[in-house]
This record gives structure tokens, sequence and C-alpha cells, in this order.
């Protein structure tokens, strides 16, 4: 009787211990944290297999992966890298910044998912979750004073005046305008905010709405335009999504137009075609914009201004021919009183679809008043021979 009094404290000793065995087992199998293939990153990796292979025998493929030359992107890398270097560990050596360069260029140029990306690279999916957001935001930071740097001074801006109007015949224009919708996943916690703002909405809530109506970019007082008398502010060239407004001209509504508001209509869209094929080249050169992107709007933000510091960077390298590709840009002929259209237009279809047009944009007759003088102006004394052969 005292044996089988002992047995049942026995039994629970017994399945206690081989309980602890098992738990211990399990946390012993827990210990291998990173799978083996992605151990294997530094030797089978693209960065360190394929890209180094590009880059030691063949150029044109290497500048195809990372959309530059190699060049360009040593130099690109010389700036972001004091912004996304990391330590080494006792457990593991890090990332390095022209790995994370390379795997951020390349999801950027194709739109790649982050699995596709562990893959090739090597690196598990949450890795580069943190990667690549860190990284467009080096890209823009490292980049935006010299290539996206807002004018500063009264002269700044007249200095680009003085070229658009040597460009495209449009004095007293200081920059054009367009806006874009930029398809995202729909985040997991959504209140109903992003996708109900008008487009109307979306530049009245701008910073850029904000400064221009508060006059505190330090834009020049108007002059007259060349050969007249009234002086008309500097503006701002948009279409019909945008207000009227004294720093923004849009066309005409195109109902019944006489000649003098067509000719006017013509002027204004041509000196505003430059924003039109920016926002054409920068959806063909970055994949990541042809379909929905399924990160937060916080990450998307700095995607895209990683993609537009980005392209100012490589139109002004060896990079730039590659980059833009024969036939890419919109280029008028004259002779013929035609457009030959770049053929990003055709590649994009309506991967980056624009502002609609908005109703009830009332404007005071001061600001008509000012367009009125523009088409006047584009009329008498500063029409172009050519201008009535685009009508």
């Amino acid at each position: 009787m005292e044996d089988l009094d002992i047995l049942p404290p026995l039994l629970i000793i017994i399945m206690a211990a081989a309980y602890r065995q098992h738990l211990r087992s399990r946390r012993k199998r827990r210990t291998c944290w990173t799978r083996p293939w992605i151990l294997r990153r530094q030797e089978h990796g693209a960065h360190h297999s394929l890209i180094k292979e590009l880059s030691q025998e063949d150029h044109e493929s290497y500048k195809n992966f990372v959309r530059m030359t190699k060049e360009d992107f040593t130099e690109l890398l010389e700036k972001v890298s004091p912004l996304i270097v990391k330590k080494d560990t006792i457990m593991r050596k890090s990332i390095s910044p022209a790995e994370r360069l390379s795997l951020t260029l390349r999801y950027l140029a194709t739109g790649e998912s982050y699995k596709s990306l562990s893959y090739l690279y090597r690196i598990p999916v949450p890795t580069l979750s943190l990667i690549i957001p860190e990284t467009c935001s080096a890209i823009y930071n490292s980049l935006k004073d010299e290539y996206m740097k807002v004018p500063s001074s009264q002269a700044d801006w007249e200095k680009i005046a003085k070229e658009f109007e040597d460009t495209w015949n449009f004095p007293n224009c200081i920059g054009a305008m367009d806006g874009k919708h930029i398809a995202i996943r729909c985040p997991l916690k959504n209140c109903g905010c992003n996708g109900r703002v008008s487009d109307g909405g979306v530049f009245a809530n701008s910073t850029l709405f904000q400064t221009l109506e508060s006059n505190t970019l330090h834009i020049p007082p108007g002059k007259p335009l060349p050969q007249r008398n009234t002086p008309v502010p500097f503006v701002i060239v948009g279409d019909e999504a945008f207000p009227l407004k004294s720093y923004l001209m849009k066309p005409y509504p195109s109902r019944n137009l006489d000649q003098n508001k067509r000719i006017f209509n013509y002027r204004l869209s041509r000196a505003r075609r430059i924003v039109e094929n920016v926002f054409g080249i920068l959806t063909c050169r970055f994949g990541v914009f042809k379909q929905a992107i399924p990160l937060e709007p916080e990450k998307v933000e700095r995607i895209v201004l990683a993609c537009c510091a980005l392209h100012n960077f490589l139109r002004t390298k060896k990079s730039s021919t590659e980059y833009l590709g024969p036939g890419m840009v919109d280029e008028e002929d004259i002779e013929n009183g035609s457009v030959n259209f770049g053929t990003w237009r055709q590649e994009i279809g309506n991967d980056l679809p624009g502002l609609t047009q908005q109703s009830g944009n009332r404007s005071s007759n001061d600001v008509r008043e000012i367009r009125e003088e523009f088409c006047d102006y584009f009329n008498t004394n500063g029409q172009v021979s050519w201008q009535w052969d685009f009508l």
C-alpha cells in the first residue's frame, strides 16, 4: 500500500521532467534564427555575386540593373553612406551601405515585391522593409540641397523666369505645375481620409499652396511683359485641375474659344509640357509607380521624394543618356506645326493618372485681367511666327 501511495508523485515528477526537456529542445531548435540560405548572402546574394560580375564584365547590364553607371553609383554611394552605415556586431556582419543602396535602387527601378528581392539579395523581408524606406530618406536628404533646392531669393526666381522665357517664350513664368495620383494598397487601418480628399483639396491642403497664398517664397514683385506697360505678377502655369490665381495661370475653358484664347492656351500648354514629360519619365524609369505600392502612406512619400531627387541627379550625370533614351521626350516640329510625342506616353498608359478638372473654381476680375494681359501679349508683342500652325 505504501508503494501505491508513492506512485502518483513519482509519475508527476517524471512527467514534469519530460515536459521541461521538451521545452528545452524547442528552445534549442529556435536558436537557429536565420535560414541557412540567407546565411550565405555574402557568397551568393545578388550584391556579392551578380552585381559584382556585371560591374567587372558587362557595364551595359550593370547600368540596366541599377539604372545608372558605375561612376554615378559610386558618387551617390559617397553621399548616402554616412546616413545608412551600420556597425558590425559580435553576432553578425552588418549589411553594407553599397548593398543597401543597390537593393533600394533595384526596388525603385522595378517595383519588385519585397519577397522577390529577399530571394535575390538573400535578405529577410522584415529587414528589407526597414532598409528600403531608410535608404530612400537618405537619398532624398543627401541630394535635396543640390538637386531639389527651392529658390530662396528674388534673383533665383528671376533666373528661372529668364530660362522659361528663353526656352518656352513665356515671360514672367517661374515654373510649371502638375499633379498625379499615386496608387497604394489600402492600409490595414484607414480612417477614410486620403481617398476622400478631392483633387482640388489636394492642392489647397499642400504646403506649396499655403506659401504661395501667404507670399513667403520671396517671389519678385510683378513687372510688365516685354514691350508692355501693365505690370503682371510672376506666375506658375498649370492645367484645368487647378484654380486660376494671380500666381497661377490655367487655360481658358475649351468651349467656343476665339483665336486669341486658343493661342493663349497653346502657349501655356507649350510651357507646361515640361512638367508633363517629367512625370512621364519618372513613371517609365521607376517601375515602382506602375502598380499599387503595398506600403504605408508615410513610406510611399519617402519613395516619391527619393525618385524625384534621383531624377534630377541622373539628368546631370553620365547616366542621363541611358536614363532618358532616344525619343522619350516630346519634341516640337515647328516647321510642320506638330508635336512628336515622347515614347513615355505609350509606355505608361494610365499608370499615373492626373488630377481631374474642378468645377466652381471662380476667380476674381483682377485675376482674369492678368490672364487677359498674357493673352493679348501672345497675340501681339509676344507672338511667335509658328503659333498659328499649332491651332
